[in-house]
């Protein structure tokens, strides 16, 4: 038996990681700028985290959530001390499109409505309702199409408001990223986030913050959306949330009411899973991490800005994109191979960092040594 081939693969197989770092089975040492698709949060191998899930698994691995979990309420508790959410509800999943998955449906059975607001340049995930809300048809199946998503232009209030003005009584949810990852790096204007949070609010529908990326403490914020100081229903997460460990969940407003059956899950809150997210907490909070994040993305942005090579540098804490032209087409190959950076891309020409929030200013400023060589190197 093969692979299924999905992904283009670089030939690399990394071994084992550090902090910001990897190595390879030859021994090469790479910074780690992408943290595999802002999963690594609180670095590599984490000695809290390591320890954590070593002790759990000691003890128990997994159980069905037809017990009591007493790691779940702890989980819950912290979460809710470190996002300042401490009146949400929380349920568990094991990755970001599962949460979006369940956050949508939640909000369908909240409203008793169909009609979605999703936006352009999304992506919200790979399952069935996610996807659908993902703007993009090259992974949309047919069995996936429906006619309840409505894809409006990201960042146009107006756009927004007439569709208000016109379906708003047919309008589950608004989802939105407060800063779109796969579409390139767009952030989402405060004005903006707080036009949906004021036309759900009159409309009766759903506000779900997706900040499977862009939350938990990337931006500088625990979540993105907390910027412009408006409050979602739901907050979906997923990725940083367990540092490399599946895990994904939603927290859920207190005028949101469950119900046995609304929505469930086999993995979702087992007791490995929990170790790791909690250790992810602990860590962010006694590390001070969501600062550190603000504090060096801060030094990465100007530092970009002053290169000229380079355009539409943009983001929040460590979520940065910026264009490359085109006769820098292979920069990110070239980072990678050349100088062992690993970085993301979105299409067509957009370089993406998104490094563990525990990057240090000495890493950031070897990043920009060595961007600058390899963009030097086009012009000699």
């Amino acid at each position: 038996m093969k692979l299924f081939d999905v992904y283009p693969i670089n030939d690399i197989n990394i071994t084992h990681a550090k902090g910001s770092r990897v190595w390879d089975d030859r021994q090469n040492e790479y910074l780690d700028l992408y943290g595999g698709h802002a999963v690594i949060s609180i670095g590599h191998t984490h000695p809290h985290w390591v320890h954590r899930i070593e002790e759990q698994i000691k003890k128990i691995a997994f159980y069905s959530n037809s017990i009591k979990i007493p790691i779940q309420e702890e989980l819950a508790h912290t979460l809710g001390e470190v996002s300042g959410k401490k009146e949400y509800q929380l349920f568990l999943c094991n990755s970001g499109a599962e949460a979006n998955e369940n956050a949508l449906k939640l909000a369908s059975f909240h409203t008793g409505r169909k009609k979605i607001i999703a936006f352009k340049k999304s992506f919200h995930g790979r399952t069935s309702l996610a996807v659908a809300a993902t703007d993009n048809p090259a992974i949309l199946a047919p069995v996936n199409e429906t006619e309840n998503i409505i894809f409006l232009p990201f960042n146009d209030v107006a756009a927004l408001e007439e569709t208000f003005n016109t379906q708003g009584h047919e309008i589950a949810a608004v989802i939105i990223e407060g800063i779109q990852g796969v579409g390139g790096i767009n952030v989402a204007d405060n004005s903006f986030l707080l036009s949906i949070r004021k036309n759900c609010n009159q409309y009766g529908a759903i506000y779900i913050a997706d900040s499977v990326q862009c939350g938990y403490g990337r931006s500088g914020k625990f979540f993105s959306h907390d910027d412009a100081g408006v409050e979602a229903d739901i907050y979906s997460m997923a990725k940083g949330m367990g540092n490399g460990f599946p895990i994904g969940g939603i927290i859920i407003s207190p005028a949101l009411k469950s119900k046995h059956g609304m929505l469930g899950t086999t993995f979702g809150g087992n007791h490995l899973a929990c170790a790791a997210a909690l250790a992810v907490l602990e860590v962010m909070k006694k590390e001070d991490l969501m600062s550190n994040a603000e504090k060096v993305g801060e030094f990465l942005l100007s530092s970009l800005k002053s290169i000229p090579s380079i355009s539409g540098v943009r983001g929040k804490g460590l979520m940065i994109g910026f264009d490359v032209p085109d006769h820098l087409k292979n920069l990110k190959k070239d980072l990678l191979f050349k100088h062992k950076i690993f970085t993301g891309e979105a299409k067509p020409n957009v370089i993406r960092l998104l490094p563990s929030l525990a990057l240090t200013m000495e890493d950031a400023a070897y990043f920009i040594e060595k961007l600058s060589l390899a963009i030097n190197n086009y012009q000699d």
